[in-house]
């Protein structure tokens, strides 16, 4: 690991490009059924996604062979998806069974299918050569269906680049100004961080000592210490892993009693789990769900919890939406960084250097 005190000032690419040799969310577990297929559009490949005979999810390319009708819009016939144009059907290996009007089926009557991995309640996606889709490189997101943790989440469709929702969950002091009325104090500019990085991924560590608990973390100690007043320590500690799934160990504790050095037994602890799966250069999948370590038998503050965080993330949808439309009234603008971009920095040279090894251009193109 290396620790970096200050940022390089250079210029960075804001549309930026999206590496096919990854994994990436394509829906939440409970979406994908063996009722209806799911259209869904991950790092530029559109894709029908749909569970065969035996439950397991399937993910083709939502085009028919035929005529590129949307599979998609089809019908799911056990271990088979129908074409809705011309009733041709396809395995979960994407190629033909079965033309209507002919018994001979054309060797060459494939769809593209895609490797897929259930994991932490998602359903998740290899697009790129499917020879690399190594199962054990799906980023680390154990805290989703562990009996330690409780908790649920949400998907938001932004309008934006995705580069640009890492570049907000790597770089927490813009809480102080998007979210002052829950999570932001000024406290989260004025402290110092570290930032850490290694091949695949970048961590970012905050600590602000004996500060007043914002809106959010006073609520969220008072349920576990009813009527808890008084000072806290508080930690942010970002971990990203490539290409696009950032989890925030989040939380606080009474002031003095040992967070710092391990001991968290006097505060709450959370985490906000993120997955940012890219749709288009200028739109993105991002899931994310808030899961905690205690209370773990309260259905009612786990809604709680969910709606709190929905409100604060429609904060920064709007934040993000907006900077997205002055990126593109302003394509000749070169973004700059300052120290609190440092983890963003290091997220877009690992970005590139997976960019690199594709072959592909940083920038994406201008669409």
């Amino acid at each position: 690991m290396t620790i970096l005190e200050s940022p390089p000032v250079t210029a960075a690419s804001k549309i930026f490009n999206f590496p096919r040799n990854a994994w990436y969310v394509a829906a939440w577990d409970h979406e994908v059924t063996a009722k209806q297929p799911l259209a869904r559009t991950i790092a530029g490949r559109p894709l029908a996604l749909w569970r065969n005979g035996d439950g397991r999810a399937v993910a083709l390319a939502d085009a028919c062979w035929h005529r590129l009708a949307p599979l998609s819009k089809g019908k799911v016939l056990g271990d088979e998806i129908q074409c809705p144009y011309h009733g041709l059907r396809y395995n979960s290996a994407g190629r033909c069974t079965s033309m209507p009007a002919q018994e001979t089926i054309n060797p060459s009557a494939t769809v593209p299918s895609y490797p897929v991995v259930e994991r932490y309640r998602y359903v998740w996606v290899w697009v790129g050569d499917p020879d690399l889709a190594d199962p054990s490189t799906v980023p680390d997101m154990h805290q989703m269906d562990s009996s330690d943790w409780a908790g649920d989440g949400e998907t938001i469709y932004a309008p934006c680049n995705y580069q640009l929702i890492l570049d907000n969950l790597m770089d927490l002091t813009h809480e102080e100004f998007v979210h002052s009325s829950s999570i932001g104090q000024d406290e989260l500019s004025e402290a110092e961080f570290e930032v850490s990085h290694s091949e695949r991924g970048v961590t970012v560590t905050r600590w602000m000592r004996d500060i007043d608990a914002p809106p959010f973390w006073l609520k969220n100690m008072r349920d576990k210490f009813p009527g808890f007043s008084g000072k806290v320590d508080r930690w942010q500690i970002i971990h990203f892993e490539a290409p696009s799934t950032i989890c925030i160990d989040v939380g606080v504790a009474k002031a003095g009693t040992g967070a710092p050095e391990g001991d968290r037994s006097q505060g709450v602890n959370g985490y906000v789990m993120n997955t940012i799966t890219p749709e288009t250069a200028r739109t993105s999948h991002y899931f994310w769900a808030f899961m905690r370590n205690y209370r773990l038998e309260s259905q009612t503050i786990t809604t709680q919890l969910r709606q709190g965080v929905h409100g604060v993330f429609g904060e920064d949808e709007d934040m993000l939406a907006a900077q997205q439309r002055a990126i593109d009234a302003n394509p000749d603008h070169e973004f700059y960084s300052l120290n609190i971009d440092a983890g963003g920095m290091w997220v877009r040279r690992i970005l590139d250097r997976m960019l690199q090894a594709e072959g592909l251009p940083s920038a994406a193109a201008a669409k």
